[in-house]
């Protein structure tokens, strides 16, 4: 999953050693949260539970200290994005049960990569240079092999699961997309939108969890999941300070990083089981992701 929090922009040259380790600060986070939902388990509804009440706690602290101008606009578009983002994580939850951490990842956020780079060309026009769409157009090219690469399967046992999982990951994709896209369609800075965005978050995660028999919602592996909540704020509030440090282009391109940690803890701290072979085009396809991923970063 990504940070759609783009909107503050800071120098991106000379950088220092604290500069890039803040911006590897989203990686972490985003990465090692798929990882800590997943051992302390649970049922999906626990585990974005645990996130969304993190969240709001650590939207009503932010907004205590920079006490944004709540317009209607802020609120539409922090509304649109949190709903996005609500979807976005559920489906992706419930397809790890599906097809796995290290399966998942990399096609979750290729395929968000593909999305809010063609929404970003297409409807908000960051592609203007023939150099940008070249750039921009191989970019996708190698996400899209990556993505073919890590759902490969030698065997074929599970057939039903994957193409579930897939469907479940596509759709999870597109609201990834609108949680990154809206804040950018309505001009909202990412300061400003903690608060009302974190609001929809916890809304949202009650009423699409509450369709779930026997949701549990305050169960005590929700709180547990707290934890998992934790490191999506440490990323959310990462990436906004290294966006004003770092610029855009530099926090965007450093934040596809969490595919590295969540893919390879999927293999080698969840212990899922692949073949060598599988191991192998998983490990390739993560690579091809993220050098994709720098690419786009390269062309904003």
């Amino acid at each position: 999953m990504q940070s759609p929090l783009f909107a503050e922009k800071g120098t991106e040259a000379n950088m220092s050693v604290m500069d890039i380790l803040i911006a590897l600060v989203p990686a972490l986070g985003l990465g090692f949260q798929v990882i800590c939902m997943q051992l302390i388990g649970g049922k999906y509804t626990n585990k974005v539970m645990g996130m969304a009440i993190v969240t709001l706690l650590v939207g009503i602290g932010v907004y205590l200290v920079k006490q944004p101008v709540l317009t209607p606009v802020l609120w539409l578009g922090a509304a649109l994005s949190g709903i996005g983002f609500c979807i976005g994580i559920i489906l992706q939850v419930k397809s790890f049960s599906l097809v796995g951490v290290s399966m998942t990842m990399p096609i979750s956020v290729g395929e968000q990569l593909v999305g809010t780079a063609l929404v970003g060309a297409l409807c908000f026009h960051e592609w203007t240079t023939v150099s940008q769409w070249l750039l921009g157009g191989g970019a996708l090219i190698l996400i899209v092999i990556g993505i073919a690469m890590t759902a490969y399967q030698e065997r074929r046992d599970q057939g039903s699961n994957v193409k579930k999982g897939m469907l479940y990951l596509l759709v999870s994709s597109l609201g990834f997309v609108a949680y990154a896209s809206f804040p950018t369609a309505f001009h909202l800075g990412g300061w400003d939108m903690v608060f009302p965005q974190a609001v929809a978050i916890f809304v949202a995660m009650i009423i699409l969890c509450s369709f779930e028999k026997q949701p549990q919602l305050f169960a005590a592996k929700t709180w547990q999941n707290m934890a998992t909540g934790v490191c999506f704020a440490i990323a959310n509030l990462g990436i906004i300070f290294s966006n004003e440090i770092n610029g855009v282009a530099v926090g965007y391109t450093m934040s596809q990083l969490n595919v590295i940690i969540s893919t390879l803890g999927g293999l080698w701290i969840l212990h899922e089981a692949k073949t060598p072979k599988e191991v192998k085009m998983i490990i390739a396809g993560v690579i091809l992701v993220v050098a994709g991923g720098i690419m786009i970063g390269v062309t904003k």
